[in-house]
């Protein structure tokens, strides 16, 4: 596998969250360049409007849109959420949002920061916009994930607390609860249409990742990732070639990295674990009765 593909999304409508820079404004420009209409969303309007101006330069598709976001507001989720949900359709939902370093401190929803920015925030948008990405099949979920996942734990009763994580167990525990989402949304969503499939980028050169590490810190680990870190180009085709190619759209469940599947975490297969997981975000989140498809469907 080599994350080359000739294929055309030609009608097709593609969200990618963190699409304004790095291997996120990659993909985006990747996707746009195969027709398809993509839809970028970050926080600042000044980022995403430049981006939105250099992908329909580069690619001469004119139907690039964007939306702000902060993940780190439930209620700013909802709204993206809302108006996604406007779109006739949508055929690809790429989670590629995240951030490393924020400060240990509870939103204002109550989540602990990291966990709400990294994942929180994107079960809720997947959660609100799976009506719509099955009323589109055949379409298809791209998670990020990270080997950091190795270093984090999911313990339901303090995976919000402050003082309990530093840098790497904070990542690394909000990267893990996306893996183990990733490999329920894969069980839920069987014979839906809808597949989804994880990423792990590895280290990746001249992104913003870095930006809320403190000084001396930031400056060593730009060092070794200049000297070991993919290109966010690269990262990017990988990316679009699990939202585009015609051999993956019966492909769901997997972990890739470095454009081949990679060896996943062992708790993935824990289904007790991966259910409870599935339930908490809902509460976590404030999943209410008009929101909660799960419920309605089966009335």
């Amino acid at each position: 596998m080599t994350c080359d593909t000739t294929a055309k999304l030609n009608n097709k409508v593609v969200v990618v969250t963190g699409g304004s820079s790095g291997m996120g404004f990659e993909a985006a420009k990747n996707l746009a360049s195969r027709g398809a209409r993509v839809i970028i969303a970050s926080r600042n309007e000044t980022k995403l409007k430049a981006a939105q101006d250099q992908i329909i330069e580069a690619t001469g598709n004119q139907n690039v849109a964007y939306k702000t976001v902060d993940l780190g507001s439930l209620k700013s989720v909802r709204n993206l959420a809302s108006e996604l949900n406007s779109e006739d359709q949508i055929n690809v939902l790429i989670n590629n949002a995240g951030a490393v370093a924020l400060p240990d401190k509870l939103t204002v929803d109550d989540l602990n920061l990291t966990m709400q920015v990294n994942y929180f925030g994107a079960f809720l948008l997947t959660f609100l916009l799976l009506p719509k990405l099955k009323a589109s099949a055949p379409s298809r979920i791209v998670n990020g994930i990270g080997g950091a996942m190795y270093f984090g734990e999911i313990n339901f009763d303090h995976w919000n607390d402050i003082g309990r994580y530093n840098i790497i167990t904070a990542l690394g525990t909000s990267k893990l609860a996306v893996d183990l989402f990733n490999a329920e949304l894969d069980t839920r969503l069987k014979n839906t249409g809808v597949t989804v499939n994880g990423y792990d980028p590895f280290v990746v050169r001249d992104t913003s990742i870095l930006a809320n590490i403190p000084g001396i810190v930031q400056h060593v680990s730009k060092f070794f990732i200049n000297i070991i870190g993919r290109r966010k180009e690269d990262v990017g085709r990988e990316i679009a070639y699990l939202a585009s190619a015609p051999e993956m759209e019966s492909v769901s469940g997997n972990l890739y990295k470095f454009c081949y599947p990679f060896k996943n975490h062992w708790l993935v297969n824990d289904r007790e674990l991966t259910r409870r997981l599935w339930e908490e975000s809902k509460k976590a989140v404030k999943i209410n009765k008009d929101e909660d498809w799960e419920v309605n469907e089966s009335v």
